[in-house]
């Protein structure tokens, strides 16, 4: 039997993760794959949010971006998170896995609006939940609707899906010899400087003590083995 160390977590996708090899949209495979990885955790019990990012689309400080009034910039990006989740949404249907969108700017043709008992209730009846939208707040980055979705909905950890396999004092894509931390404390995070997550989504985690662990989406079935306690990627706690 499969021992599970955490009972509901909070999946922190990037927009470029849907995106895959193609840079800019979703890749119907690629959100299939994921999809499929998520239906194999989904049954094992354990209880799935995930919060979306939009970068495969459009982010607020990006170039795109670089004309535009910063407030408008960031509604778009919001916008584009919504895409993402409802095209999650979808991918994860078809694995037979009942899914719910809640976005945090109403929207109610095609999503729930953000209510936390009732993505707690979802999250019991063996729902997956997909939190788009953001904070709903413009200045405020996805990394850090993560850690508030977390928070609330009362999550065991956060697990960042990115395209390293954990955290390195320097981009390991450009320094062959950068180290890597298999555990670094907040408070390293924030000292240091690491992209882990922005120091708004970092101090959330400090302060409510929520576990982050970072690991490498690329590699199939990490999410797996994360939640049955494998070593995988890199820890930040206190």
């Amino acid at each position: 039997m499969t021992t599970l160390i955490f009972k509901r977590i909070l999946l922190k996708l990037s927009g470029e993760a849907l995106a895959a090899n193609q840079g800019f949209g979703v890749d119907t495979v690629r959100i299939h794959e994921i999809a499929a990885e998520l239906a194999d955790v989904h049954s094992l019990g354990i209880q799935i949010a995930i919060v979306v990012g939009g970068g495969n689309f459009f982010r607020g400080v990006t170039e795109q971006a670089r004309e535009m009034d910063r407030v408008s910039a960031d509604h778009m990006g919001m916008l584009a998170t919504v895409i993402n989740a409802l095209a999650l949404q979808d991918a994860l249907e078809k694995q037979g896995v009942y899914t719910r969108v809640q976005s945090a700017i109403e929207m109610n043709q095609v999503a729930e609006p953000f209510i936390r008992r009732r993505a707690i209730r979802h999250l019991e009846k063996g729902r997956v939940v997909i939190f788009a939208g953001g904070t709903g707040n413009p200045y405020f980055s996805t990394d850090t609707a993560a850690s508030l979705r977390a928070m609330e909905i009362k999550a065991d950890v956060i697990l960042k899906a990115t395209k390293v396999d954990g955290i390195y004092n320097a981009d390991p894509m450009l320094v062959k010899d950068a180290k890597k931390y298999t555990q670094i404390t907040y408070m390293d995070v924030l000292k240091k400087g690491l992209k882990v997550m922005d120091s708004t989504a970092i101090s959330l985690c400090k302060d409510n003590n929520l576990p982050i662990i970072i690991f490498n989406l690329n590699q199939h079935g990490n999410i797996k083995k994360v939640v049955t306690g494998e070593k995988v990627g890199s820890l930040v706690s206190a």
